[in-house]
C-alpha cells in the first residue's frame, strides 16, 4: 500500500496538498492522530477496499499525540507499506502575514498567550523530527497556489520513478529557495530590466531570452553550469537521491534567471531526464 503523510507548518499549505492527493485518487484523511495511522492502514488493507493509495495529514493539531509521530511512521514502514513523508513549510514572516490576512487562529495560539509569531516558533520546534525525516520538502513561501499544486502533482502523478529535476528561477530580493540543492547566481550578467522594451517582459519571452543568450559570457557560463550538473546528476542518482532542485537567481527573478532555467530544463529533458522548469517570481 502506498501511503503519503503530509505534515508541516500550520498555514503553509497542507490543506491544498490534501486536495491535490484527493484529485490523484488517494483516500485522504485530515488531522489524523499519529497513533491511529497504522491501525487505519491495516483496517483499509483488510476491508476488501480496492484503494491502495492513502494520504494522511498529521500535524500539531494532534496535541500531545503528535509525540508518537516517529513510532507511527516506523510502524507503517515495518508493515511493508511504501511510505512518503511530505513536509510543507513556509517562511515565518509569510506565515504571520497569512494569519493576519485570514484572521484564522494558530493551533498553539493559546499556549503562546495570543502571540502568533511565538506560536509559529513553538510549532517549528515541535516539528523538528518530522522535518528531518521528510522525503519531500516543499516551501510555499515564494510560489503561487497554482504552482504549488502543479509541483506536488508532478512528484506523485502516475507514480513517476527515477530522479525528478526541478529547475527553478527566483529573485534574490525575495530570498533564496530553501529547498534548493544547487544555486547559481546570474546577477553578474547584463540585466534586460534596463532595456526599456524588455523591462515588462520575462525570460519566457523570446526577446528577453535572446537578449540574455546573445551575450557571449552568458553562453560560456551556461555551458560550464551544464557540464557541472551533467557530471553531478549520476553521482546523486548513485547515492539514491530521487529529487534535485537546481536554482538560478537574479535580482527580481524575471529575466536572466528565467532564461537560464528555461534553457537548462529544456536541454535536460531532451537528454532523457525528468526535468521541469518552475519560475517562482515571474508573477510578482
Amino acid at each position: 500500500m502506498k501511503i503519503v503523510i503530509v505534515t508541516g507548518m500550520s498555514g503553509a499549505g497542507k490543506s491544498t496538498a490534501l486536495n491535490v492527493f484527493e484529485d490523484l485518487d488517494y483516500y485522504c484523511i485530515d488531522n489524523m492522530p499519529p497513533e491511529l495511522l497504522a491501525v487505519f492502514a491495516d483496517l483499509i488493507k483488510h476491508s476488501g477496499s480496492k484503494s491502495e493509495l492513502l494520504c494522511f495529514a498529521v500535524d500539531i493539531r494532534s496535541g500531545e499525540l503528535f509525540s508518537k509521530f516517529r513510532e507511527s511512521v516506523e510502524a507503517l514502514k515495518s508493515a511493508g507499506n511504501d511510505v512518503s513523508v511530505v513536509f510543507v513549510d513556509c517562511d515565518d514572516n509569510e506565515l504571520l502575514n497569512r494569519y493576519k490576512e485570514t484572521r484564522r487562529r494558530h493551533p498553539l495560539e493559546d499556549e503562546a498567550s495570543g502571540n502568533i509569531l511565538r506560536a509559529i516558533e513553538m510549532e517549528r520546534r515541535e516539528l523538528t523530527y518530522a522535518r528531518r525525516i521528510a522525503d519531500i520538502y516543499l516551501d510555499s513561501s515564494q510560489i503561487t497556489v497554482s504552482s504549488f499544486r502543479t509541483r506536488l502533482r508532478s512528484l506523485f502523478e502516475g507514480g513517476s520513478t527515477g530522479m525528478i529535476i526541478n529547475v527553478v528561477s527566483f529573485g534574490y530580493m525575495f530570498g533564496v529557495p530553501k529547498d534548493a540543492d544547487l544555486v547559481f547566481d546570474v546577477r553578474c550578467l547584463k540585466n534586460p530590466f534596463y532595456v526599456p522594451e524588455l523591462r515588462t517582459l520575462t525570460g519566457l519571452d523570446d526577446g528577453v531570452y535572446n537578449f540574455v543568450f546573445n551575450l557571449p559570457e552568458s553562453n560560456v557560463m551556461y555551458d560550464k553550469i551544464h557540464d557541472l550538473i551533467s557530471y553531478l546528476i549520476p553521482l546523486y542518482i548513485k547515492e539514491g537521491k530521487t529529487r534535485l532542485v537546481v536554482a538560478f537567481g537574479c535580482t527580481g527573478g524575471k529575466h536572466r534567471s528565467v532564461s537560464f532555467a528555461r534553457r537548462l530544463a529544456k536541454q535536460l529533458h531532451s537528454e532523457g531526464f525528468d526535468a521541469r522548469a518552475e519560475h517562482r517570481c515571474v508573477e510578482r
